[in-house]
């Protein structure tokens, strides 16, 4: 089974309304860096991949036939504070205070533009969670 590099067996794919909006969003917000795009004859997003330091996501424009989906992502990140304020300065929402958590990680949350939580958390400990 050949995987390509930073994507995971299960790699999470979104349809947004405004995919190029989102795409921009994700960029700003989570520092997500675009490594390949295709488009549909209609000029919109077709499939576009966007790599978070070693995982890799996907976007699509929303249609009738997929129409927008909603997620919840966990992101790790080095200073979760930094990375939720940079979050709700490009558009976020947050929905739950930074705090820390019983298993291990200081944690926030928000709620992107197109719908999606994504908990935002940087680990305390080089423990396991069990």
């Amino acid at each position: 089974m050949h995987i390509p590099p930073g994507f995971g067996v299960v790699t999470p794919y979104i349809f947004a309304d405004g995919a190029d909006a989102y795409v921009c969003f994700l960029e700003a917000a989570f520092g997500a860096e675009e490594i390949g795009r295709s488009m549909a004859p209609d000029e919109r997003i077709a499939n576009c991949q966007l790599r978070f330091d070693t995982a890799t996501i996907m976007v699509s424009e929303a249609s009738e036939a997929f129409p927008p989906s909603r997620a919840a992502l966990y992101l790790y990140v080095a200073s979760v504070t930094e990375a939720v304020d940079r979050a709700i300065r490009a558009g976020a929402t947050k929905i739950m205070d930074v705090d820390e958590m019983p298993y291990g990680d200081r944690q926030g949350g928000v709620r992107d533009p197109a719908g999606n939580i994504w908990w935002i958390s940087q680990r305390l400990s080089a423990e396991p969670y069990f």
